[in-house]
């Protein structure tokens, strides 16, 4: 059974407060303080002698907007599509991690997803897998696959994640890779590449954020200050638990849940957007908690302290610094992307060296399975694979 969107009594008391301190206002509020929703009223109504009949309008739409949302939800809940996608072998394990092979020919494409979602996005379904149509196209990609947080990984830290786990993957491979990190795993990826140079001949960054605190800092240090909020959390799981991520992703927008479910009640149920909605829906509900250690890093030191813009983020006691990776890189920034904000991206194009920039006009996650997928990043980023030189990568200097 469904139970998105996540934590669904949040969405739902925002959706409430929201039509309730608009119905509440509404008899008193100056025109000029007044959001694009309440000016369509007003401007529907007509004339000044109409301008009574406000509130009444201003309750009818809110009781309609709350009427569409939940059609939404439900619609979402009862849609029969389900993933029928079954998993690749697996060419290496460690713990609860393992590096998905994807077949196909051609040179390698290590792609390393975010820790706090399901690696699957990346092989969402039947004509949204970026991997399969890599490996259809001249491409052979593996997934690494971190798995649910276990016992021991709970206890990992982002230096254990990335100088032991997705070093010793990378490793396992047997030849240099082209390593490609999509958001969170962006960022491993950067570490990994500068401190395992023999072992990536590529470096892809798709989404990847790096200055935390553009293009507004107060909302970042906002993400920080949970911090203390969350520590019985963390005490109790040793993680951080999916739904207490799910409200700090609902910081960001926290009217987008509610605009995007009554905006899939009136797509039809049948067809391939309704099908997408409910697959990237699946995804976004079911992830994945983050160890304690690496929430403390993420909430305090990157959105808190802005460690990676700062040079101050060290992997193994290792300034992270992208001005010191020599292989060649591709940065893709996706302009409508809410999670990871252009300008946060923006800076790792400028500060790896000869960087190839690619800026399509999608979002977070509709750039990686969203319908124009193909367009807006797996063909430019096919091309730039294919277009890398071959050989080993050369070695960083001392």
């Amino acid at each position: 059974m469904r139970r998105g969107p996540r934590p669904l009594l949040l969405h739902l008391t925002l959706a409430m407060l929201k039509s309730s301190v608009s119905v509440a206002s509404s008899g008193t509020s100056n025109p000029a303080w007044e959001n694009s929703s309440a000016a369509a009223i007003r401007a529907a109504l007509g004339p000044a002698s109409a301008q009574a009949a406000f509130p009444q309008a201003v309750l009818h739409e809110a009781l309609r907007q709350d009427a569409a949302l939940i059609a939404g939800i439900a619609a979402y809940r009862r849609h029969p599509w389900q993933r029928t996608l079954e998993d690749p072998p697996a060419i290496w394990r460690e713990g609860s991690s393992r590096l998905l092979d994807y077949g196909g020919t051609g040179p390698v494409v290590l792609v390393v997803p975010s820790l706090v979602n399901r690696a699957h996005v990346l092989d969402l379904m039947e004509g949204h897998s970026m991997l399969r149509w890599l490996a259809a196209t001249g491409v052979h990609p593996l997934l690494l696959d971190w798995g649910w947080p276990e016992e021991a990984e709970r206890r990992f830290t982002l230096t254990d994640y990335t100088a032991g786990r997705l070093e010793r993957a990378l490793a396992a491979v047997g030849e240099p890779v082209v390593l490609a990190g999509y958001c969170m795993g962006g960022l491993l990826a950067v570490a990994a590449a500068q401190r395992r140079p023999e072992l990536v001949r590529g470096l892809g960054l798709l989404a990847t954020p790096w200055d935390f605190h553009a293009p507004d800092p107060a909302r970042a240090r906002q993400a920080a200050d949970c911090l203390p909020l969350l520590e019985p959390a963390l005490a109790l799981f040793g993680a951080l638990p999916v739904d207490a991520l799910q409200v700090l992703f609902a910081l960001l927008d926290p009217w987008g849940v509610a605009a995007k479910y009554r905006a899939f009640g009136r797509l039809d149920p049948n067809g391939a957007r309704a099908a997408l909605f409910v697959a990237m829906e699946d995804w976004l509900n079911d992830g994945v908690p983050l160890a304690e250690p690496v929430a403390r890093e993420c909430l305090r030191d990157w959105y808190g302290a802005n460690t990676p813009m700062r040079g101050d983020w060290r992997v193994a006691g290792m300034p992270v610094d992208p001005t010191a990776i020599t292989c060649p890189a591709f940065v893709a920034i996706p302009g409508r992307d809410r999670i990871v904000p252009p300008e946060s991206a923006e800076p790792l194009a400028r500060l790896i060296p000869n960087a190839v920039r690619h800026t399509p006009a999608a979002g977070h996650v509709g750039m990686v399975a969203g319908m124009a997928a193909e367009r807006a990043l797996w063909r430019p980023l096919l091309d730039w694979v294919l277009g890398l030189p071959s050989g080993r990568p050369k070695r960083r200097r001392a």
